[in-house]
């Protein structure tokens, strides 16, 4: 039997779709939350899911770092997000964060039901209007890691996550509420994020990453085709 932890901050939905998915003989609703909620790594433990489903829409901007967080949090579960909205650009985050199925909660109970049972296995699923540009970012993705030779390519991820938070000019603490993560722990990457990166201080190493953003964006020349005129 599939162990599920249903976040929601809509409590109604939530309650709904729990008793849904409880009429299904595979599947357990082992508890629901607010995913805002700060005892989540604790419901998360204590359910031990299965797969978690999750509506990051009311997070906004801050919709990736949730499910980075739940990622990191809860590595042996599969995450499943319920979208309320259409946003293609959000669904190549989620893809890049971990998430292995995005449904739009339009859909019925019985595709989500057989979306859960595949996350369960490790299937993913994403819906024809937001796969195509999923697939696109993650093969780009995939071409940049590929050739990379730059400065940062030598962070973690949530390296890069922190530094960029001192990029913004956010302290430590901002940081740490907006990754959900300590404030030791922020410290703890400032303090690998400079070794990394062979500076000394912070300011030193937000001119670098702002100095690699700069050339990044900066237009490359197009090459000429061979024996033609350029293009």
């Amino acid at each position: 039997m599939l162990r599920l932890l249903l976040l929601d901050e809509q409590r109604m939905f939530v309650e709904a779709l729990g008793q849904c998915l409880s009429t299904v003989p595979d599947l357990w609703v082992a508890g629901s939350a607010d995913p805002a909620q700060v005892d989540l790594p604790d419901k998360a433990a204590a359910t031990r899911p299965d797969v978690i489903t999750v509506d990051v829409a009311p997070f906004g901007a801050r919709a990736s770092e949730v499910l980075r967080f739940l990622s990191e949090t809860c590595p042996a579960s599969s995450l499943v997000v319920l979208a309320s909205q259409s946003r293609p650009a959000l669904a190549v985050e989620a893809a890049r964060a971990g998430v292995i199925a995005w449904v739009p909660k339009e859909r019925g109970i019985a595709e989500l039901v057989t979306v859960i049972r595949g996350a369960s296995r490790g299937e993913g699923w994403y819906p024809p209007e937001v796969l195509g540009m999923v697939l696109r970012s993650l093969r780009e993705d995939v071409r940049s890691a590929a050739a990379g030779d730059g400065p940062l390519d030598v962070l973690s991820s949530r390296e890069r996550d922190v530094l960029a938070g001192m990029v913004a000019g956010k302290r430590a603490w901002r940081i740490a509420e907006e990754l959900f993560i300590s404030v030791q722990t922020v410290r703890t990457h400032t303090r690998s994020i400079l070794g990394k990166l062979n500076v000394h201080s912070q300011l030193e190493a937000v001119t670098l990453a702002r100095s690699v953003a700069d050339t990044a964006a900066k237009p490359k020349p197009v090459q000429g085709v061979a024996g033609g005129d350029p293009v």
